[in-house]
């Protein structure tokens, strides 16, 4: 297996930054669009599928005035659409009900796809996996595979693994520095990854244990993160060995006191900060 040995570059508080949608998903994606900008960043993602039944997502459907909305803001803002999210691969995963969201994804200029892998077939999750991967890049996207403890594929060596047996050029696996850490992961892991399987990097802290339910383990991820650099967890580490190329952001969910802007601001400057 291939190593690695980039590090950050002494420019790295220059370098772009993103920020996930989850971290103000109350804010509608125009909005959101311009609210990174204000702050800092040079990029955002988007939450344009449910990560879970009933939870909040935007639909930017093609031609529509809200995606016209939102391509004139990441136009005239200069920043970009990264990503979107967030699909979950289970047992009744549905490909074809996924194209329309791709095509409007596409439309805006859009990069990747966040997915997770939740089904215990391990050949079937393989082979959606791929397929999903065949699909996106049709759109010209490439699909990320976020690990998560409570999920069938749990650790950054899952998502590695389900990524390699897919054979697909435009699959990737996701660090999300909570998920990352919280299941096994350290900074050497991302270092011994195969050159180009590690894409996306998403910031975040965490605080005390590591919770053992999944029911602690789903709480801690939508409402226990912090800024990153504010917490226990050894983001400095991996921010020291971020893979040449791979995109940087933000993702810590709001507290209902705080205004978005000034979250998003506090985001911005943590990330910054820890860079050095």
């Amino acid at each position: 297996m291939e190593t690695r040995e980039e590090t950050i570059p002494p420019n790295a508080s220059a370098s772009p930054l993103g920020v996930a949608h989850f971290s103000a998903i109350d804010v509608a994606p125009a909005k959101f669009v311009s609210l990174a900008a204000a702050t800092g960043f040079s990029s955002v993602g988007l939450r344009l599928h449910p990560a879970f039944p009933g939870a909040p997502y935007y639909e930017l459907p093609v031609g529509s005035d809200a995606a016209r909305d939102v391509k004139a803001r990441l136009d005239g803002e200069g920043i970009s659409l990264y990503d979107i999210e967030f699909v979950v691969i289970g047992p009744h995963f549905d490909l074809i009900a996924l194209v329309s969201m791709l095509e409007a994804a596409s439309a805006l200029g859009a990069r990747r796809l966040s997915v997770c892998g939740d089904d215990p077939d391990r050949g079937r999750l393989i082979a959606n996996f791929a397929a999903l991967c065949d699909l996106a890049a049709t759109f010209g996207m490439g699909v990320d595979l976020e690990n998560m403890g409570w999920r069938t594929v749990a650790s950054f060596h899952d998502s590695l693994s389900i990524v390699q047996g897919s054979s697909r050029d435009n699959a990737g696996a996701l660090v999300d520095a909570l998920h990352f850490f919280r299941n096994g992961g350290q900074a050497k892991d991302v270092l011994a990854a195969p050159q180009g399987m590690v894409r996306s990097i998403q910031l975040c802290d965490a605080r005390g244990p590591a919770p053992i339910t999944a029911d602690q383990k789903v709480s801690e991820a939508r409402t226990g993160r912090f800024a990153p650099g504010l917490g226990e967890l050894p983001v400095a580490s991996l921010m020291r060995v971020l893979p040449a190329g791979a995109a940087v952001s933000v993702e810590v969910p709001i507290h209902s006191s705080q205004a978005p802007e000034e979250h998003l601001r506090h985001l911005h400057d943590a990330a910054r900060a820890l860079a050095g």
